[in-house]
């Protein structure tokens, strides 16, 4: 089987889907997270809940509240993301640099989801969240950079 680095396979349209699911990650927790007090019918009111609970233990609560917003942020980058990941594939762009690109952003949102959920308990940790955000998109932005020169070399 090969790798996902290798130069035979191309790997990164399967990564869209793995973008989805990194979204969908964060959320997952917070649900966890709320447990019984999540409500199904109104999950906007859920924060209501939980904020309003003084037996709800308040770091549980910040991590519900960041890891609902990694998970927007994460919906919010996504077409983005895909939108590259297909311009770089329709201009033909090589296969390990498309392959790197997509393992290199799915590694970003996994590690941004991490530091945004949990190691921000310690507010030092913003600054390092932000550069692993921008270090996303500037991702985003190598693989339309990329489908641009190879399309103007076409």
């Amino acid at each position: 089987m090969a790798s996902f680095l290798d130069n035979a396979a191309n790997w990164s349209l399967h990564s869209v889907p793995v973008a989805f699911l990194l979204c969908m990650l964060p959320h997952a927790y917070a649900i966890k997270t709320a447990g019984d007090k999540y409500d199904v019918n109104l999950p906007a009111r859920t924060i209501e809940l939980l904020s309003s609970d003084k037996t709800f233990d308040k770091v549980k609560l910040n991590r519900f509240r960041r890891a609902k917003a990694a998970s927007a942020n994460g919906f919010e980058t996504l077409a983005l993301y895909a939108g590259g990941i297909v311009a770089a594939n329709a201009a033909g762009v090589a296969t390990p640099t498309l392959n790197k690109l997509a393992l290199s952003y799915l590694i970003s949102r996994g590690l941004f989801n991490y530091i945004y959920v949990f190691l921000q308990d310690n507010k030092k940790f913003a600054p390092v969240r932000t550069l692993v955000w921008m270090m996303g998109i500037g991702i985003i932005f190598g693989l339309y950079i990329s489908a641009g020169n190879a399309f103007s070399q076409a």
